[in-house]
């Protein structure tokens, strides 16, 4: 009886301390999974975080999207209009330009056909200038001849008129 009670007593430590064993193993487990809970809190709450993060960068980066789609649009829609303008104004300037140089090549024309009939006036002038240059020395010539020949003859006749002066005298 006491060989048993000893054994069964034996075997009551040996299950108390077994139940002790697991029952640190289980409160190690227990804390461990605590510890396990915890840190599966704080990432599920970091997650959340990070979700609302990414949400809101989402909507954000959207709302910059539609934003910026609008600015080029209207930059594109001012770049259109501006290239519009230009255009037209380019367009403009071209005909001016082309009606500029219209008017110009018919002054130029005319210049060359002023410059010709020019050319041709002077050549006129310098050759009725040489002809009335002629005719002058001509005349000029004749009427030196006649100025001699009408002094010549003056001598003539003041000889003549001393000699009837004379001859008068002499007769009285």
């Amino acid at each position: 009886g006491v060989f048993l009670y000893n054994h069964l007593q034996q075997k009551v430590r040996n299950a108390e301390a077994l139940a002790q064993k697991y029952k640190q193993q289980q409160e190690a487990l227990s804390a461990q999974l605590q510890v396990v809970y915890e840190h599966r809190s704080r990432l599920e709450r970091s997650l959340q975080k990070e979700r609302g993060e990414h949400k809101k960068t989402k909507e954000d980066f959207l709302v910059y999207k539609l934003e910026a789609q609008e600015a080029l649009n209207k930059e594109k829609q001012d770049s259109m209009n501006r290239y519009g303008a230009l255009s037209s104004q380019h367009k403009i300037l071209k005909n001016q330009h082309d009606d500029v140089k219209k008017q110009l090549l018919d002054l130029q024309l005319q210049h060359n056909s002023l410059k010709l009939e020019h050319r041709k006036s002077l050549e006129s002038h310098g050759q009725k200038l040489a002809q009335l240059q002629q005719e002058k020395d001509s005349e000029v010539t004749n009427l030196q001849d006649t100025v001699f020949k009408l002094r010549e003859e003056s001598k003539l006749l003041r000889k003549a008129h001393q000699e009837v002066h004379s001859q008068l005298l002499n007769a009285q």
